[in-house]
């Protein structure tokens, strides 16, 4: 399976055979930052852009709303912040204290559950350590004299996770939770809501009560975050608040078009513990909005990807020519672009835009950690154009721009069986460089506009090149930060992947440096010297 949230390319063409011109915000004022003299111009930015892209999905796939908290625990206020493995610095990763409070975590948020516990990932099912943070929580919910009703949801990819089975996790939960399963009410499902545009719900969300969230990108999987000798680096983030409302309106929303379509040959599947029915409205059936909790601004925003809803009515977005969308193209076997072509469907993928007005926010310097910035291609386009076209204006206009990706050596065998999707970095900077010299009108302005301000280089977690089993780092962040104030965590990748997804932009000062100091800086220190580019010391292989 793709590490990315898509099929191995075997899979993606089985499946064939069968069957910067954006309305992103003016240039932000130099006190930008959030804060009681700043506002929170970053997210002011992004809802104009939301606004007129996607009106009609406010509060069902996007919102914003103030007074949240960034949800640590009372011996712990920076644990809001959950990254696995979380052993930076150590390639042998003996000590992986981020899995262990992520774990636990999810145990604490589950055990304070009155009325609801929503799990949303990608197939398969949560399993190993992770279903045992969910059980151990659901148990410490009865004892506490609770009944709670849970939905787990994950997407399925065509064929690959046709064995994925929710009769079969249902049956596994009911025997793990022993007794306390005739208290606990199940309603499990997994969908696929395009199998020729390749979308399946690829959000990682916790919700519980619909007053607390753990959201970002991992995944349940325990051969690839827990009982491995090479972990996943991952990063989600726990929130309270109106805005983990948000994310439950959110996933009312997928289990809607779910519950609609789970007859015999249709796209998805549904089993209960109790013979209940689908549930698609049970976060506005049991949940009222979280109260406040804090006073950070938040704005959520997700995506319908391909197959649940073909456009917003109420937009007028109209998006100008999107410049070197041929480009992103791989030839006859490429599918019809979604990312760089297709207005519809941007109107019910807010989140697309949503990033590319961060990005654009950026005044300062911009931090991207991602898998990839390139796609499989074919079937999918090779990049989002528009992107690109921004991160060129940004450096020209004097913006540090830097970019962590994973290490080439976990593509797969086929070009996406693993952590990621390209054969060097060149396959960005040489995108890079061509829109500057396109912006310019010059290659060597180009070329010096790029190494004077860029920084590019592959992922590692420690000093070695290798953890110590040799297997190469891979990294599965979803993960902007822009200016020490603003930032996206969430599982929406920057490459072209028409999925369910679901994140949040933040605006704190308090918590960006936070980010800064336990995830940027320490993921920088130790990819640093693997830079084909990089301004502060001169290097430009590119």
């Amino acid at each position: 399976m793709s590490r990315s949230g898509r099929a191995p390319r075997t899979v993606l063409a089985a499946a064939l055979a069968t069957g910067v011109l954006l309305a992103v915000a003016p240039a932000l004022p130099a006190h930008a930052d959030s804060g009681p003299a700043g506002g929170a111009a970053h997210l002011d930015a992004v809802e104009r852009v939301l606004r007129e892209v996607s009106p009609g999905l406010e509060g069902t796939v996007w919102q914003r709303t103030e007074g949240n908290s960034l949800a640590g625990t009372a011996g712990d206020p920076a644990g809001w912040l959950l990254q696995t493995p979380g052993c930076w610095g150590d390639a042998t990763c003996a000590d992986r204290v981020g899995t262990r409070a992520l774990l636990a975590k999810m145990t604490a948020d589950v055990a304070a559950a009155t009325r609801t516990v929503d799990v949303s990932t990608l197939a398969p099912f949560p399993e190993g350590g992770f279903q045992d943070a969910l059980v151990a929580g659901l148990k410490a919910s009865v004892a506490a004299g609770h009944r709670p009703v849970v939905r787990i949801l994950v997407g399925a990819a065509p064929v690959y996770h046709a064995n994925v089975l929710p009769s079969r996790y249902r049956d596994e939960l009911i025997a793990k939770l022993g007794p306390a399963a005739a208290s606990v009410s199940l309603g499990l499902a997994s969908m696929t809501t395009s199998r020729t545009a390749f979308s399946w719900n690829h959000s990682k969300l916790l919700v519980v009560d619909g007053r607390t969230v753990i959201a970002g990108g991992i995944n349940g999987w325990k051969n690839d975050y827990l009982d491995t000798a090479h972990p996943v680096t991952d990063v989600d983030l726990a929130l309270s608040g109106p805005a983990a409302t948000s994310a439950a309106r959110y996933l009312d929303t997928l289990w809607e078009w779910t519950c609609s379509r789970t007859g015999v040959f249709d796209m998805a599947w549904f089993a209960s513990s109790d013979g209940s029915a689908c549930r698609p409205s049970l976060e506005r059936e049991l949940n009222p909005v979280a109260p406040a909790t804090g006073t950070v601004p938040v704005i959520a925003v997700g995506g319908l990807g391909v197959g649940i809803k073909d456009k917003d009515p109420r937009s007028a977005y109209r998006p100008g020519p999107v410049n070197g969308a041929a480009d992103a193209k791989c030839g006859p076997l490429t599918l019809s672009d979604n990312t760089n072509a297709n207005r519809d469907y941007e109107t019910v993928n807010p989140e697309e835009n949503a990033l590319r007005a961060l990005v654009g926010s950026a005044q300062r310097h911009l931090e991207i950690s991602q898998q990839d910035m390139n796609a499989s291609c074919p079937p999918l386009p090779r990049y989002d154009s528009r992107l690109y076209d921004l991160l060129a204006a940004k450096l020209a206009a004097g913006v540090k721009v830097r970019i962590v990706v994973s290490d080439p050596a976990n593509r797969g065998a086929v070009g996406s069986g693993g952590y990621s999707q390209i054969k060097s970095l060149a396959e960005i900077s040489d995108v890079l460089k061509a829109r500057l010299a396109a912006l310019t009108g010059d290659q060597g302005k180009a070329t010096a506009t790029m190494c004077g301000n860029l920084q590019l280089a592959t992922f590692r977690a420690a000093p070695t090149a290798t953890w110590a089993d040799g297997r190469p780092y891979a990294l599965h962040h979803k993960l902007v930060s822009v200016d020490d104030s603003a930032f996206y965590i969430g599982s929406k990748n920057l490459y072209p992947a028409w999925l369910q997804d679901f994140g949040y932009i933040v605006q704190d000062r308090t918590a960006a440096a936070q980010l800064d100091r336990d995830l940027l800086a320490p993921e920088w220190h130790h990819s640093q010297p693997t830079a084909t580019v990089d301004w502060t010391t001169g290097t430009c292989r590119a």
